[in-house]
Formats: structure tokens, sequence, C-alpha cells
């Protein structure tokens, strides 16, 4: 178990890292904005390029940073059910969720869109719009997209065993759920509930 926490935390250290390279992304994507309107409404100068850069950050932004999301607590749950299942069967929930949901799912984006990505690249597709950019950059970022969220699956999977096994802390208690400090303050807490 060991061993796999230490591929976790490595895993965990590339989705903090594409974390912090996203911010700059929505930075571009904000500037870019604002400059495409300030020559369109001052100078009457418009873009298509601009406009679909601004789609592609987008885009780049969510799904590069879904891994993260997953790795700060910051996806959708339903908290009001959860709330009420002990610790050790909400892990149980999140093990069945990953494996029988999430893993899949990525596998399968990953393989419906690498041909897509492909094909664009081959024929050096290009957005019909006049001005347009290249579109296989912006296709590729589906399967990276998914291919990180997959790999935090699986980082995040390693951490709900180790934590039945009393052997990490609680996951679900850190990040947008939760501080740092808070999981590990309720660690002792939390392992005894799985004990139950």
């Amino acid at each position: 178990m060991d061993a796999l926490l230490r591929i976790s935390g490595v895993i965990d250290a590339v989705s903090r890292f594409f974390g912090k390279f996203i911010i700059w992304l929505v930075l571009a994507a904000t500037l870019i904005s604002a400059a495409n309107a300030i020559a369109r409404k001052a100078f009457n100068i418009g873009s298509n390029a601009f406009l679909e850069i601004q789609w592609y950050l987008f885009g780049a932004v969510f799904l590069l940073g879904a891994g993260y999301a997953f790795l700060q607590n910051a996806h959708v749950r339903i908290d009001v059910i959860a709330g009420k299942l002990s610790m050790r069967t909400r892990m149980y929930i999140d093990i069945a969720g990953i494996l029988i949901f999430l893993l899949p799912m990525c596998w399968f984006m990953i393989q419906f869109a690498w041909p897509v990505v492909q094909g664009a690249y081959e024929s050096g597709e290009v957005s019909s719009n006049a001005g347009g950019l290249i579109r296989w950059p912006v296709y590729a970022l589906v399967p990276v997209g998914f291919a990180l969220l997959g790999l935090q699956a699986i980082s995040e999977l390693i951490k709900r065993f180790a934590f039945l096994q009393g052997k990490a802390p609680n996951p679900l208690l850190h990040g947008a759920h939760g501080g740092h400090d808070e999981a590990h303050a309720h660690n002792d807490e939390a392992k005894g509930e799985v004990q139950k």
C-alpha cells in the first residue's frame, strides 16, 4: 500500500500542476476577451481567431482542470444523502462509482476522441470561419483532459482503499469540502468510523 500511496502522491502533484496552470489560461481568456471587445467596439475590428481562442481556452480550463477538481473534492456531491451514511459506506460508494462509472467513462472518451484528433491533425482541419484556427489542438483537449481525470480517479481509489485500511487520512475531509488541517484533526475520529 505504501508504494501505491507514493504513486497517488505523484498523480496528485500532476493534478496540482494543471490546477495552477489553468489559472493562467483563465487570465489569458479574460485578457483576450477584453481586447477583442475593445477592438470591436472602439475600432470596429473583429477577429474570428480571437473568438475561437477564447473558446479553446474555456474548454481547456474545464477539461484540464477536472482532475484537480476531483483532487480538491470540488465536484458535485449529494451531501444531503451522503451526510446520513457512515464514512465506511461513503467510501464504498465512492469506490464503486470510480470503478463502475468514472474510469470506464474516461476510457471510452479517450478511445472515442483519439481518432478524431488524429484525423484532424492528418487532414489539417481548420475552422470553417474566416481566419479561424486549426482544430486538432482543441480536439486533443478531450483525450488529455479525460486521461488526467482518469489518473486522478486512480489516485482517489488508492486513497479510499488506504483509508479503509487505516493507512491514510480521510480523502473526503480536504479540498473544497474541508481544509487540510481539518483532515488531520478528524483523522482519528474518521478511522474510528471506519471500524463501524
